[in-house]
C-alpha cells in the first residue's frame, strides 16, 4: 500500500488511535480501585476528623476508621431506621442524593474511647465557585453538635476555602439545631448581624460571605429532614423518673394475734 495515500494514512490513524485507547482504558481500569480507595480514604479522614479523632497513615485508616464507626443506618423522614447493612450510609453519593425528591437519609454511628456515642450525618451544597460539603457529628442527645468538618472543591484561597480550617469548624462544637423544641440549624452570618427565629449562631469568614452562607444554608437543608430521628434521640436521652411503689402498712401485729385461735 502507498504509504502517501490518504487511504494509508487514514488507516494509519485510525489504528493508533484504536491502540492509545485501548491502553489508556487498560491503565484506567487497572488504576480505579486504587482511585476509589483514596476517594474513601478521603471521606474516612473528614468523617474521623468531625468526630476529633486524629487520622492515623493510609495503611491504618481503615482498620481505625472501623473500630470507631460502629454501625451504618439509613433513616426515613419519621425517623425510623429502614437499612443497617454494613456501608450502607458510607456509600451514599450526597452529589446525587441532595437531588432526588425522596432523599436517602445515612447516619454513622459512632462509639468514642470513652464509651459516649456519637451520630455523624454527611451535608452537601453549593458555594461561591462549585460544591461544598461536610460532616456533622451529633452528641447522643440529639441536639448539640460535637464536631463539624467542611470541605470544597474550589472556594478562593484564604477567603472561602478556609471552611477547613479548625478555627472555623470549632465555632460549631456545641451549638444546637433545636431552640424549644423546633428545629432552626446554625446560622453563619457576618458578625455583629443577629438571626430573627432565635436560632444559634457562628461568625462567618472575613471576606467569604457567600460561602459561609453557603455553609448555613446547606446544614439547614440537608439537615432538617433528620429531624424526626433527632427527636427520637432526644427522646431516648431524657431519663425517665422511677416508678413510684406505695407500700402498704403492715397489719397491726397484737391485733392480727388476738384473732388466732388459742
Amino acid at each position: 500500500m502507498n504509504k502517501n495515500s490518504n487511504t494509508y494514512q487514514i488507516l494509519y490513524a485510525a489504528v493508533m488511535v484504536l491502540l492509545v485507547g485501548t491502553v489508556l482504558a487498560f491503565i484506567y481500569m487497572a488504576l480505579k480501585p486504587k482511585q476509589m480507595e483514596n476517594i474513601a480514604n478521603d471521606t474516612r479522614k473528614q468523617i474521623l476528623s468531625a468526630l476529633h479523632l486524629a487520622a492515623p497513615s493510609d495503611n491504618q485508616l481503615k482498620e481505625t476508621y472501623e473500630k470507631y464507626i460502629i454501625q451504618d443506618l439509613l433513616v426515613d423522614a419519621q425517623g425510623n431506621i429502614v437499612d443497617s447493612a454494613a456501608n450502607v450510609a458510607f456509600n451514599v453519593d450526597m452529589k446525587k442524593n441532595v437531588k432526588l425528591a425522596e432523599r436517602q437519609l445515612p447516619v454513622m454511628k459512632c462509639r468514642l474511647d470513652d464509651g459516649s456515642i456519637k451520630y455523624v450525618l454527611p451535608v452537601y451544597g453549593a458555594g461561591l465557585w462549585g460544591p461544598i460539603w461536610g460532616y456533622i457529628a451529633m452528641n447522643d442527645d440529639g441536639n448539640s453538635i460535637y464536631g463539624a468538618n467542611f470541605s470544597h472543591e474550589g472556594e478562593t484561597p484564604g477567603l472561602g476555602a478556609r471552611i477547613t480550617e479548625q478555627s472555623f469548624q470549632d465555632e460549631f462544637v456545641d451549638k444546637h439545631l433545636f431552640v424549644d423544641g423546633e428545629f432552626k440549624s446554625v446560622a453563619v452570618l457576618k458578625k455583629g448581624q443577629k438571626t430573627t427565629n432565635g436560632a444559634e449562631q457562628v461568625d462567618a469568614l472575613t471576606g467569604a460571605t457567600i460561602t459561609s452562607r453557603g455553609v448555613g444554608d446547606m446544614m439547614a437543608d440537608c439537615l432538617a429532614p433528620y429531624e424526626a430521628f433527632l427527636k427520637k434521640l432526644q427522646a431516648a436521652a431524657v431519663p425517665t423518673a422511677p416508678a413510684v411503689v406505695e407500700e402498704t402498712p403492715a397489719a397491726d401485729e397484737s391485733e392480727s394475734n388476738d384473732n388466732q385461735p388459742e
